[in-house]
């Protein structure tokens, strides 16, 4: 499922130009090139969150404005940042995903969440309720994608 959804958002992407994979079509500050970014960030930092726990998130309690700046930029695309860059890093982070999933011995297994306002106080996610998380993440940002490119130059994913 997480396989089909990456590709309906790369799919998103195709014969773009960089300029093209940074613009803004809709009210929102998304782009195509930053979902992709934020999709690869969150994918890979809920998979650290699986093999090291709430450390490798960090606290978001204790953000700073410049944190918040240095996340928000996850949904743009920066100066001399591409496409293809962009796209790489995503196919390399889902390769490690992957790779763990295929080796992980106990999808049960838990870890307490981060503190963050979002989430319950002394909670646990296993890495299956994870999984599902990232698959149901990466599925909304791919519809969100889909809009977008609708609005750049009337191309659809589906339909």
């Amino acid at each position: 499922m997480l396989a089909k959804h990456r590709h309906f958002l790369r799919f998103t992407t195709r014969d773009l130009t960089d300029e093209q994979a940074g613009l803004r079509t809709t009210a929102s500050e998304l782009c195509l090139g930053g979902l992709v970014k934020h999709v690869s960030s969150v994918e890979r930092a809920w998979m650290e969150f699986i093999v090291d726990g709430p450390s490798a998130m960090g606290d978001f309690t204790q953000m700073t404005e410049a944190d918040w700046t240095r996340r928000n930029d996850e949904f743009r695309m920066l100066p001399g940042e591409t496409l293809a860059g962009v796209l790489a890093d995503y196919t390399e982070t889902a390769r490690r995903t992957d790779e763990l999933v295929a080796a992980l011995p106990d999808l049960d297994a838990t870890q307490p969440l981060p503190k963050a306002p979002w989430f319950e106080a002394d909670s646990r996610w296993s890495a299956r309720r994870v999984l599902l998380h990232v698959i149901a993440e990466t599925a909304q940002h791919a519809g969100h994608a889909d809009i977008i490119r609708e609005s750049l130059d009337g191309a659809k994913s589906m339909g």
